[in-house]
């Protein structure tokens, strides 16, 4: 067998010249000079930060590093330095790089290096904007933190001569750390996109036992319209504080955030279902499409499917941003037998009541919905997170008693239905607690491009986040949570409070678990934080408060179930529990 050619794992950083051939075909001679000026300040920018220019091909070129933090920050100085050089230059005349990061293997051969580490940042070069940088998913993993930065998720891209899509960042260079600038990137999100909130649908049945299933169809019509990238939709936890109640769509409109709210009625007879829905502009108080279906029970994912198409049609017309397109992703289930899907909404009607009553009903009709349809992804996914949550929330069972079965019901889930994204975010939640923390974040990050809408998923997916060093992002993931579930439960502003810590803002931590309406549990965190602000007489009383809820409670044991990837992280709140009197 041949040997094979030294391999090494190395941050590769390519950068190649945006329209080169456009501006050298205005002006020759100007743009070729100007080329020579920014290689030179791009090489000197890699070897000051520790770098080595492997080649340059013409306007391209191509370099490594052994430490990931050096080739970004690398790229960042240098992108921000030509930025401000050329301010005031006209876009059209503006020589600017495009840098790719990548870390992978590469091959070491002749003074050069080569692979698939260096294919893949060539491509995250042609996915970046002119004078901007993208970067892998596995840069963005491990830079954490480190660089006060904030990026932006890209999704999953197919690139030329890569088999696999790949996971790409754009690094943002235009703000700093700051949680202003966040809430600003939010408030331009929440502008320029159609938001809408879906009231639940009236049981017109007549009979009470069948709100269950009027309140399935609701959260089955919100789930398709959340997983259009394009809108900005309302959680069913807000939605749904307005169960029974006679309102104004203009007051709707206003608490929730919403331009446009969805209304609607179900009326389930035998084997025959009326849905009828309408949508409201709520500042105009304007019907823009009113529909009626009446269908076979047989037919109710495509009526589920026709409601969506038409909310997304009607809101392109009226706003101009949607296209009908790829963009409508069916709500249908791989469900063939509709007792099985009945089950399953019966299911999440008792999982919503939360409590260990509600979930062992809850169980037990999700059970019954695969006996009788053993293809019925939703219901794998469904237990699979309800046997998570029970660890997670009430600790009935230890992490070794549920690992295995919510691992094999997560994994048949998505085997059934890669798209179901419940399954990805039960697996997101067992990988973190098992330290693997690159596979919960891709598993988090494939949820979320799924289901980009889902509050509940973005603030759940900040634990991990703060787990891996990427404190800003979870920032930013919590405020955009809070927008979307105005009504949010209490835990939202405990992970909102635990980003503040991590960041060192120890009152903004304070007042965000100042918004909640039962602390109990929060109390730990809230003990160290008043620790850290040296308030130490009130750490300790909170101390005391948690320690009447949680009385078996000890620093060491707890600390071994925090899979920080920092030891530093871990060690500040450890600091604040020891100053508040908590005990060893």
């Amino acid at each position: 067998m041949e040997d094979r050619l030294p391999r090494k794992l190395a941050a590769i950083l390519y950068a190649d010249i945006a329209g080169y051939s456009r501006l050298t075909g205005q002006d020759e001679d100007a743009t070729h000079r100007t080329l020579g000026l920014l290689l030179d300040r791009l090489s000197q920018g890699i070897e000051e930060h520790n770098g080595q220019v492997m080649h340059y091909a013409g306007d391209a070129v191509l370099a490594k590093f052994d430490s990931v933090v050096d080739a970004v920050s690398s790229a960042v100085t240098v992108q921000r330095e030509l930025f401000n050089q050329d301010h005031g230059v006209s876009d059209e005349r503006r020589v600017q790089f495009r840098i790719g990061v990548n870390l992978g293997d590469v091959i070491e051969d002749r003074g050069d290096i080569y692979g698939d580490g260096v294919n893949v940042a060539a491509r995250l070069e042609s996915l970046a904007e002119p004078g901007g940088i993208c970067i892998s998913d596995a840069v963005r993993t491990a830079v954490g933190n480190k660089l006060g930065l904030s990026y932006e998720f890209l999704g999953e891209r197919e690139v030329k001569n890569i088999a696999e899509p790949v996971r790409a960042y754009k690094v943002i260079l235009e703000k700093q750390k700051s949680t202003g600038n966040s809430q600003d990137a939010l408030s331009l999100e929440i502008h320029n996109k159609p938001s809408i909130a879906v009231l639940p649908f009236t049981n017109m049945s007549g009979d009470p036992e069948q709100e269950y299933f009027s309140d399935g169809i609701t959260e089955d019509v919100i789930t398709g319209l959340s997983k259009n990238p394009d809108l900005f939709v309302i959680s069913r936890n807000s939605t749904f504080t307005y169960k029974g109640k006679s309102v104004r769509m203009a007051d709707v409109g206003k608490e929730l955030g919403a331009r446009y709210v969805l209304e609607g009625s179900v009326r389930k007879a035998g084997r025959r279902v009326r849905v009828t829905a309408q949508l409201i502009d709520s500042a105009s108080d304007r019907h823009l499409w009113v529909e009626r279906y009446d269908r076979d029970l047989d037919d109710i994912f495509t009526v589920q499917d026709e409601v969506v198409g038409s909310i997304v049609s009607a809101l392109g017309a009226v706003d101009g941003v949607l296209e009908k397109s790829a963009r409508i992703r069916s709500t249908k289930s791989s469900v063939k037998d509709l007792t099985a899907y009945d089950y399953y909404l019966q299911g999440r009607h008792y999982f919503y009541q939360h409590g260990d009553t509600g979930f062992k009903e809850a169980e037990a009709l999700y059970e019954k919905a695969i006996e009788l349809d053993p293809d019925f992804a939703r219901a794998y996914s469904a237990l699979a997170w309800l046997h998570f949550l029970r660890f997670k929330l009430f600790r009935t069972q230890s992490f070794e008693n549920i690992r295995q079965k919510t691992l094999d019901l997560a994994l048949h889930s998505v085997r059934l239905d890669p798209n179901d994204y419940r399954a990805h975010w039960a697996l997101g939640g067992l990988y973190v607690h098992e330290g693997k923390h690159a596979q919960s974040l891709a598993e988090f990050e494939k949820a979320l491009h799924i289901n980009p809408n889902d509050a509940n998923l973005l603030a759940f997916s900040t634990q991990v986040l703060l787990y891996c060093g990427r404190t800003e992002e979870a920032l930013e993931r919590c405020e955009r949570a809070i927008a979307l579930n105005p009504n949010c439960p209490d835990w939202y502003f405990w992970m909102l409070g635990n980003s503040y810590f991590h960041l060192g803002q120890y009152q903004e931590a304070l007042d965000a678990f100042g918004r909640m309406t039962a602390p109990q549990h929060a109390r730990r965190l809230v003990a160290a934080t008043y620790a850290h602000l040296d308030r130490l007489e009130e750490a300790r009383a909170e101390a005391e408060e948690f320690m009447k809820v949680v009385p078996n409670f000890s620093i060491k044991e707890w600390a071994k179930t925090e899979p920080y990837t920092d030891p530093n992280e871990l060690a500040r709140y450890v600091d604040g529990l020891r100053k508040a009197g908590l005990p060893e």
